[in-house]
């Protein structure tokens, strides 16, 4: 089940949805929305009225050396924005 959830995204965008009770994370690019809010509740012991989610595709790269140039992507990853009840918090950073 925690398996699901990556990590966090905590960018300058995110913390300001904080205040409005907002979180974002990084998924499992297989999880639904049912999954992901089952996962937060059970690990951060909070009540989720709703659940966002974005696929972001990789982008391609590519990089000139001696060799010749080499092209690739960068992987795929899906984000979920997660509404809380009013009242509930995520402490991302407890001991710091």
């Amino acid at each position: 089940m925690t398996s699901i959830l990556k990590r966090p995204i905590v960018t300058e965008k995110m913390t300001t949805l904080q205040e409005k009770g907002q979180y974002a994370f990084e998924v499992d690019l297989a999880a639904n929305k049912i999954s992901i809010a089952r996962a937060v509740e059970k690990k951060f012991n909070v009540t989720v009225l709703d659940v966002r989610t974005i696929r972001c595709k990789g982008k391609a790269k590519s990089q000139m050396t001696r060799r010749g140039r080499f092209e690739g992507r960068t992987a795929a990853w899906k984000k979920a924005i997660v509404r809380l009840k009013e009242g509930d918090k995520i402490e991302f950073f407890q001991n710091v």
